[in-house]
């Protein structure tokens, strides 16, 4: 897992510090590696000189010093072997981490944003700190990687929000930005976090522990694909819907015999049973023959678990797991004038199944939409038992921070934003402290103990009408927002872009703004821009209403619709919340409700997945959600 294997005493330079780096501005600049011990090593840069030397270990150091922005600059690295670059800037720094909605590219927003495929400009730039894992205490570096600028060649695998943070920090300043995209999907805050910062809880090192041993971790890892593979073999061989000559993707299969099934919803809630195992759906579509033989477009929503779609009894895609919209091309002479036959065999592992509504199932074609909602044709392939889950290296605790973090802990940045803790949400109650934990920890590893921080406010997710919701999604944004009370940090609200149906939601340019409104705040020194919505400070009893007043009301608290507040709920001394009654007067919020006499405690968008809330300030930044009724 770790990538520390390189000869002793040879000179070699960290994958960060290569063509194309970015380096923080007004500020220490280093670059370092690996020489010799004793080696002498100078650094030529902007017509100047700096010299260090290899420790008895190897390893050296050069401080730039305060570089003012600018590039690209050539650099000269002398040791006992030299290297020469020529494309080297000077500008603002940031280190972008968490997990996926952090880690989400350009290309799965690009439908939202299609302009970015044309995205160019040389002075941003992103090196992408490859997924690796160590246990056994920090790497020296990190697995190999390169810095790329901004291009339509490069811009899709860049991390979404980070581009456009970039784009609107060059915006602003003009002056090179240099994005370290360092984000896991499914990570766990503790996966991030080093012993140190988890001394206060031993069960989390016991953890990490475990899989210091390689032989313990290999071999959980291999029995675990094993498992899963004969899993996967022995549903395939099962299935008769893959048995040929007479396959049920096949366009000439004869389906007249299958009940019919209306999609998109979940399997269960169509009448077939809740298991695991594979399901077979089948429609028929017309196309004129003006389209026949042009390449298409299959969408087919959002897929709980797996799925393979077949047009024609070819198959146009397939995709492993639930998260990832579907989008299949669908290849040039394919489509046929007349009848043509979409099949999809969906594999349900251990979730609810199903085809998640409010998402696109069409096929596009020729500038033409057809829709594939509605009824289709059905059928169980084959039921199965329950694949368990695996045991995920990217949540074991100290993993990432030792792979990821540690190996670039020597450079300089402006400040760190953050998007985590979807993972988290199982158990939200000690997310509070075990951030600000490693808020502190990381500020103490990149050597800056005022570092600005950033964070995003987890979205709304989940189903809005779900009576069994334990709303640990909304404890988990209350324990994000106690991170407020350390100083140089700020909170971008994103309640108002997520998706209920989707945990990586597209609006990621709203997030990226906000979040490059608080860096210009925190990190930039403008004290006076309004850079958050409405932050609740306290209330005050007024007979059967409640008087709430709030920070960060910009130039005035609106209904960004004209129509009364939404989302505010009261309890009475019995505990039971019911909708409230909201209105602005004097930038405060009134409440009253009918139901209760004697109010006790308020709360806002308290609930996983609240919609159409519509309280903002003037500036058009949300409120974050609260209560006032502490566990």
């Amino acid at each position: 897992m770790a990538n520390d294997t390189f000869s002793a005493g040879k000179f070699r330079l960290p994958a960060i510090i290569c063509d194309g780096m970015v380096l923080q501005r007004d500020s220490n600049a280093v670059v370092w590696g690996w020489d010799k011990p004793g080696q002498s090593v100078q650094v030529h840069f902007r017509g100047h000189l700096f010299s260090g030397k290899a420790d008895s270990h190897g390893k050296w150091f050069v401080s730039l010093g305060k570089q003012e922005a600018g590039g690209p600059f050539p650099m000269k690295i002398e040791g006992s072997e030299t290297v020469s670059f020529s494309d080297v800037y000077i500008g603002d720094v940031w280190l972008c981490s968490g997990q996926s909605n952090m880690e989400l590219p350009v290309s799965r927003v690009c439908r939202t944003y299609p302009e970015v495929a044309h995205a160019e400009n040389p002075y941003i730039r992103e090196f992408h700190v490859p997924i690796n894992f160590a246990y056994n205490g920090p790497c020296e570096d990190t697995l190999p990687s390169e810095w790329k600028p901004l291009n339509p060649e490069n811009v899709m695998s860049f991390s979404a929000i980070g581009l456009f943070f970039a784009e609107r920090l060059f915006e602003d300043y003009h002056v090179p930005v240099g994005i370290i995209a360092m984000a896991v999907g499914g990570a766990h805050v503790e996966a991030w976090m080093s012993r140190k910062a988890l001394a206060a809880r031993p069960a989390k090192l016991r953890l990490a522990d475990l899989f210091q041993d390689d032989s313990f971790r290999e071999g959980l890892i291999q029995s675990e694909l094993e498992r899963e593979q004969n899993w996967q073999q022995a549903l395939d061989a099962a299935d008769p819907g893959l048995q040929e000559p007479n396959t049920w993707y096949s366009e000439t299969f004869d389906d007249s015999e299958w009940p019919t099934f209306e999609l998109p919803r979940y399997l269960s809630d169509g009448g077939l049973p809740e298991k695991n195992g594979s399901f077979w759906f089948r429609k028929t579509v017309e196309i004129p023959e003006e389209l026949a033989g042009k390449p298409a477009e299959l969408l087919l929503g959002r897929i709980v678990d797996a799925d393979t779609a077949y047009v024609n009894g070819i198959n146009v895609g397939t995709t492993g797991y639930q998260y990832p919209p579907r989008v299949y091309s669908v290849p040039e002479g394919v489509l046929k004038a007349g009848k043509n036959t979409i099949a999809v065999r969906l594999v349900s592992f251990r979730n609810k199944a199903g085809f998640i509504t409010e998402k696109p199932y069409e096929l596009r074609v020729g500038g033409h939409t057809f829709s594939l909602a509605g009824t289709w044709k059905c059928h169980i392939g084959k039921l199965s038992e329950m694949l368990p889950e695996n045991v995920f290296l990217h949540q074991i605790p100290t993993g990432l921070f030792n792979a990821m973090l540690s190996p670039i802990s020597p450079c300089r940045v402006k400040g760190v934003l953050w998007y985590q803790g979807e993972s988290n949400t199982g158990n939200p109650a000690p997310y509070a402290e075990l951030f600000r934990r490693m808020i502190a920890d990381w500020r103490e590893t990149l050597g800056d103990p005022e570092l600005p921080f950033l964070f995003v406010q987890l979205p709304n997710y989940l189903e809005r009408e779900n009576p069994s919701a334990k709303n640990r999604w909304a404890e988990l944004r209350e324990a994000q927002a106690d991170a407020l009370s350390v100083p140089n940090t700020a909170m971008a609200v994103a309640i108002d872009v997520g998706e209920w149906n989707d945990l990586h939601p597209v609006f990621k340019r709203p997030v990226a703004e906000r979040l490059e409104l608080a860096a210009r705040k925190v990190a930039y020194g403008e004290k006076d821009l309004v850079a958050s919505g409405p932050i609740f400070d306290y209330m005050e009893f007024n007979g059967k209403a409640v008087v709430l007043h709030f920070k960060e009301i910009g130039s005035g608290l609106v209904s960004s619709d004209g129509e009364p507040l939404r989302g505010f709920e009261m309890s009475g001394p019995g505990g039971v919340y019911f909708p409230a009654q909201a209105h602005i007067e004097n930038n405060t919020v009134v409440l009253t409700c009918p139901q209760i006499n004697v109010p006790v405690n308020v709360r806002y968008a308290w609930c996983d997945s609240p919609e159409k809330l519509n309280f903002y300030n003037r500036e058009g930044l949300p409120a974050a959600p609260f209560r006032t009724e502490r566990e």
